[in-house]
């Protein structure tokens, strides 16, 4: 036997179950101890109560507290305050009101350009490949551009399967796709809108100056902002 199994035979025992008892004839068969869980805690009761209890606290607080602080305020001469400046109650009435995203937020996909105005994806396949939701669809097709030998002819994204895991940014070696949008899917009515185009991602894209293959200055930072004019050019 190695020293490795030596080490692990002779080392602390772990804890187990208690045994009661062990068979004479089978010393593998043995009588545990068995711990049943208590009445409270099979019926739920405790948690449920405590669960309301938080639900009505923040129910009152919400409803008294914005009450309390507007007639401290009329008694100290402020000025007349709106309902959103009084209200703390942390809803956003949207579309009227919108948060500002964090800079890490993964939104809408965009498609990012070259210098000459075309996407810079070379349909490596590397993106539809590591997605796990299967919401990409790419279909090549052959470019005249001697440097780069295929080109997505149909680049698809349907964004109601897509889990917003952010891995075909990160699987692709040419910085041409992005989620820093800053845009959230909107709510469609039929499937199909739901369907991101080639185009409607370009149309998001700006140019890269993100060397491609994956080295170079610039490598997914911010991309030059320039007009649709100086990019289609």
């Amino acid at each position: 036997m190695s020293a490795a199994h030596d080490d692990h035979d002779h080392g602390e025992p772990s804890e187990g179950p208690v045994v009661l008892s062990v068979s004479d004839r089978h010393p593998r068969v043995r009588t545990i101890q068995v711990v049943r869980p208590a009445d409270q805690d099979t019926t739920f009761v405790a948690a449920t109560a405590k669960g309301l209890g938080i639900t009505l606290k923040h129910f009152a607080k919400n409803l008294f507290l914005p009450l309390r602080k507007l007639g401290a305020r009329s008694r100290a001469g402020a000025p007349d305050l709106t309902d959103s400046q009084v209200n703390l109650i942390e809803t956003v009435q949207y579309p009227e009101e919108k948060v500002t995203y964090p800079e890490r937020f993964r939104g809408l996909h965009r498609l990012m350009l070259r210098d000459d105005g075309h996407v810079r994806c070379v349909a490596c396949m590397c993106c539809p490949t590591v997605c796990p939701a299967h919401c990409i669809t790419i279909v090549p097709e052959e470019t005249d551009n001697h440097g780069i030998e295929k080109r997505p002819a149909i680049f698809e994204i349907d964004e109601l399967r897509c889990v917003v895991c952010g891995l075909c940014v990160e699987a692709c070696p040419c910085d041409a796709i992005r989620m820093d949008t800053g845009e959230h899917a909107k709510p469609v009515e039929d499937r199909a809108r739901a369907i991101e185009t080639k185009e409607s991602m370009m149309a998001r894209g700006i140019r890269s100056i993100a060397t491609q293959g994956g080295e170079g200055p610039n490598w997914r930072s911010h991309g030059v902002e320039s007009s649709k004019d100086d990019v289609n050019r």
